[in-house]
C-alpha cells in the first residue's frame, strides 16, 4: 500500500521537471498534473488539483466538498511559472469545483477548470471531479490493425453526426438525449447497414450553447455531459471499435468563447488570448483567438489533440476552422488586425503552432490521423512538415464542394454553360489529399439541404438529381463525406433542436435515396480502384470532359491491375441516349455494376441488364468503344474486364493479301528457276568440247 502511494504521488505531484517542460511547450502529457486527479498523500485518500494562473494574486479551490467555501482551501504557488496546486483530503469523484482566482487588483473570478475531464451539465458552469483511468478496454484489435493501415489505400466513408439530434430519446419526458452508450447501440447498427467506415462527431468537448453545435468549447478535456459521463463515451467508443467502425472528433482550437466561468482573462490577464482585440478575438463570431506564439497555450492545445487520442482512442481529429488560424486578417476588415513581422497577414506562430501539433501528433504512429477543414488555396496542407508543408493527413476539398453544388444548383438546361464547374477539380485533385465532402455546413442558414439544392419542382426529380451527384463524388478521387440526413434526402435544412425526420423513410423517394447511398458504400468499399490510388494521378483518367453541350463526363478510375479497371459515365441532363457511344479503355466485356436510374432507386429502371462486348470502333481518341442506354440524369459504373482483341476484318483481309502475293511471287520464282535449270551447262568442260 505504502509502494502505491509513493507511485501515485510520484504521477501527480507537479515536479520542477514538468515545470520547466510546461513553459517550454512540450509537456505532451500535461492533462495527467493539471486539473483535477485521484491521488493519496501521507496515506490518505483525496483530489489533487492543478492550474496555470500566471497572474494572478492567490487561488483557492471551492465546491461541493468544502460548501463552496472562499478561504477552506487555498493553493500554492510551485516555482516562477504560474502553477498552483493543493491536495484536498477526503473529496471523491463526482464533487462539483471551481478555482477562485484573487487579481493583484483584489478582483474574485470564479473560473471553471480548463483541465477538467468532466463538466457540470448545463445551465451549470463548474466542473466536476472523476477518475478517467479506470475504464477496460477491449478494442485492442482495432487499435492494433490501426497502426498497420495506410489510410491513403484503404476506403474512407464517413458519416458526419451531431449525437444530439440524430435521434432523441424516445421518452422525452425523461430526458431528451440518448445517452452515449445507448447512442453506441442505435448508431452501430446503422453504421454497418449503410456500410460507412468512420463516423464523425461533431463538437464532442463541454461546451454551454447547444446552438454552438460543440463549436465553442469551454471544456476542453471534458466530453460535453449532454450524453452522459466521460465512462460512458469511453463505452462509446470502444463499443463502435468492437463492430470495426472508426471514430474521428471535431476539434476547435481556433478560437473560444468569452463565457465569464471559462477561459477569457483567466486570471484577471489575457492568459490564453492575445492582449491586443485586433489579434485576440473573432470581431464576427464574438470570440477569442489563442496566443500561439505563447509556449503554454501552444502546449495546452497540442496536449489536448494527444489527450482525445491516446486517452478515449480518438481515429482521427478533424481540425474545425484552420483558415481561420493561418490568415490575421480572417473576418476582418482593415484595422481589425495587425500584419506580421514581414508586414504579411499570414499568421505566422499559428503557422508553426500547427507544424509542431502534427509532427508530434503523427511522431506517435498508432495509425490515428488528422483532418483540416480548410478553406483557401493554403499551399501544402497536407504536405510533409520537412518539406515546409503542415503536416495534415487529409483536407477537406471546400472548393470542389462549391464548385459542384453550383453546377447540380442549375437547371440542366443551363448546366453546359458551367461545365467547367463539373470538371476544374482535377486540376488541382492531386495538389492536396481530399476528403470530398457535403457537411453541415451545406444545410443550414437557408442553404437548403441537399435535395432541395437541386432543381425540379418534384421531389423524384430533384431526387434524379441529387443520385447522380452523389454517383460522381464516389467516382471522383478524394475520401467521402456525407452529413446525417443526407443519406435519405431530407427536405428540411438541419435543426440541431430536433431529431432527423426519420418518419419521411415511409415514402419511396426517401427510401431509395437511402438504398442507394448504401450501395454506393457498399461499391466503394468493395471497388479497389475506387480508393488504392486515390492521391495518385494515375488511379484517374478522362474518357471525355468536352462534352458540355450534353452535360456528359466519362471517366476511368484504376489501380494497378486492368481488370480492376472502372468506367463511370455521367449524365447531368434528364436526356436519355440511346446506342451512346464512349471510348474504352481496352478490348473486352463491360458489365453495369451501378444505376442511379435504376427502379430499386427510384429511377426509370432504363438501363443495361446485360454485359457488353465492346466494339473495336475507334470514338473518343481510343482504338475500342462500347455502345449503351444511357439512362437520363444518371451516373453508371461498369466493371471492365480485358479480352484478347479478335483481329481486325480490315487486317485480316490485309494478311491475306500479303500471303496471297507472297504465294503468286514464290510461284513466278519457281517458274524461273524451273527455265534456268533445261538451259545448257555453263561448266568449262562443256564449253571446252
Amino acid at each position: 500500500m505504502e509502494e502505491t502511494s509513493k507511485k501515485t504521488e510520484e504521477e501527480v505531484f507537479i515536479s520542477e521537471a514538468d515545470q520547466y517542460l510546461f513553459a517550454q511547450g512540450t509537456h505532451y502529457d500535461i492533462y495527467k498534473k493539471l486539473g483535477a486527479h485521484p491521488a493519496v498523500k501521507d496515506g490518505k485518500k483525496g483530489m489533487f488539483f492543478g492550474v496555470w494562473a500566471p497572474n494572478a494574486a492567490s487561488v483557492h479551490v471551492i465546491g461541493t466538498f468544502n460548501g463552496w467555501n472562499e478561504l477552506a482551501h487555498p493553493m500554492e504557488k510551485i516555482g516562477p511559472g504560474g502553477i498552483h496546486t493543493a491536495f484536498v483530503p477526503d473529496v471523491g469523484v463526482h464533487e462539483l469545483y471551481k478555482f477562485l482566482i484573487t487579481t493583484p487588483s483584489g478582483e474574485k473570478l470564479y473560473k471553471a477548470d480548463p483541465f477538467a475531464n468532466s463538466a457540470e451539465l448545463r445551465p451549470g458552469t463548474a466542473s466536476r471531479t472523476v477518475d478517467i483511468s479506470g475504464f477496460k478496454w477491449t478494442d485492442d484489435t482495432w487499435m492494433k490493425e490501426r497502426e498497420g493501415k495506410d489510410y491513403n489505400k484503404e476506403p474512407l466513408a464517413i458519416y458526419e453526426c451531431h449525437i444530439g439530434s440524430w435521434m432523441c430519446h424516445p421518452r422525452p419526458e425523461e430526458k431528451r438525449f440518448y445517452n452515449y452508450r445507448e447512442f453506441a447501440d442505435r448508431i452501430v447498427e446503422y453504421l454497418k447497414e449503410m456500410k460507412y467506415t468512420h463516423i464523425e462527431l461533431m463538437g464532442i468537448a463541454e461546451h454551454p450553447f447547444d446552438g454552438s453545435w460543440g463549436y465553442q468549447v469551454t471544456g476542453y478535456y471534458a466530453p460535453t455531459s449532454r450524453y452522459g459521463t466521460p465512462d460512458d463515451f469511453m463505452y462509446f467508443m470502444n463499443y463502435l471499435h468492437e463492430k470495426g467502425i472508426g471514430v474521428i472528433l471535431d476539434w476547435v482550437p481556433a478560437h473560444f468563447p468569452r463565457d465569464a466561468y471559462g477561459m477569457a482573462c483567466f486570471d484577471g490577464s489575457c492568459v490564453y488570448e492575445h492582449q491586443d482585440p485586433r489579434q485576440g478575438s473573432h470581431p464576427h463570431w464574438g470570440t477569442l483567438i489563442y496566443n500561439y506564439g505563447r509556449p503554454q497555450v501552444k502546449n495546452f492545445l497540442i496536449a489536448n489533440a494527444l489527450f482525445w487520442a491516446e486517452q478515449y482512442h480518438a481515429d482521427g481529429i478533424r481540425m474545425d476552422a484552420v483558415a481561420s488560424m493561418l490568415y490575421l486578417d480572417y473576418g476582418k476588415n482593415d484595422g481589425e488586425w495587425v500584419a506580421n513581422i514581414y508586414g504579411g497577414h499570414e499568421n505566422l506562430e499559428a503557422v508553426e503552432f500547427l507544424k509542431h501539433l502534427n509532427s508530434v501528433f503523427k511522431g506517435r504512429k498508432n495509425g490515428a490521423v488528422l483532418i483540416a477543414e480548410e478553406s483557401t488555396a493554403w499551399p501544402q496542407i497536407t504536405g510533409d512538415v520537412k518539406d515546409n508543408g503542415l503536416g495534415f493527413d487529409y483536407k477537406w476539398n471546400m472548393g470542389w464542394m462549391n464548385d459542384f453544388i453550383g453546377y447540380m444548383k442549375y437547371d440542366p438546361y443551363f448546366r453546359n454553360h458551367h461545365y467547367g464547374e463539373l470538371t476544374f477539380s482535377m486540376l488541382y485533385a492531386y495538389s492536396e489529399d481530399f476528403v470530398l465532402v457535403f457537411s453541415h455546413d451545406e444545410v443550414v442558414h437557408g442553404k437548403y439541404s441537399m435535395l432541395c439544392k437541386m432543381p425540379g419542382e418534384a421531389y423524384e426529380t430533384k431526387a434524379n438529381n441529387l443520385r447522380a451527384a452523389y454517383g460522381f463524388m464516389y467516382g471522383h478521387p478524394g475520401k467521402k463525406l456525407l452529413f446525417m440526413g443526407q443519406e435519405f434526402a431530407q427536405v428540411s435544412e438541419w435543426n440541431e433542436n430536433e431529431e432527423l425526420p426519420w418518419g419521411i423513410l415511409e415514402y419511396p423517394v426517401h427510401k431509395n435515396t437511402q438504398e442507394y447511398v448504401k450501395a454506393l458504400n457498399q461499391l466503394y468499399r468493395t471497388q479497389p480502384a475506387l480508393y488504392e490510388k486515390d492521391f495518385e494521378p494515375d488511379g484517374f483518367e478522362w474518357i471525355n470532359c468536352s462534352r458540355s453541350e450534353d452535360n456528359i463526363v466519362s471517366f476511368l478510375r484504376k489501380t494497378a491491375k486492368p481488370e480492376e479497371t472502372l468506367l463511370f459515365i455521367c449524365n447531368f441532363a434528364p436526356v436519355e441516349h440511346e446506342n451512346f457511344q464512349v471510348g474504352v479503355p481496352f478490348y473486352g466485356k463491360f458489365k453495369e455494376i451501378l444505376n442511379s436510374d435504376a427502379e430499386v432507386f427510384g429511377g426509370s429502371g432504363k438501363g443495361n441488364p446485360r454485359a457488353k462486348t465492346c466494339k473495336q470502333e475507334e470514338w473518343d481518341d481510343r482504338e475500342n468503344s462500347l455502345v449503351i442506354d444511357l439512362p437520363p440524369m444518371c451516373t453508371l459504373v461498369f466493371s471492365c474486364t480485358p479480352m484478347p482483341a479478335p483481329v481486325k476484318k480490315v487486317e485480316a483481309d490485309k494478311k491475306a493479301k500479303v500471303k496471297e502475293d507472297g504465294g503468286a511471287k514464290k510461284t513466278e520464282k519457281a517458274k524461273k528457276i524451273n527455265k534456268t535449270s533445261k538451259k545448257p551447262s555453263s561448266k568449262k568442260g562443256n564449253i571446252s568440247k
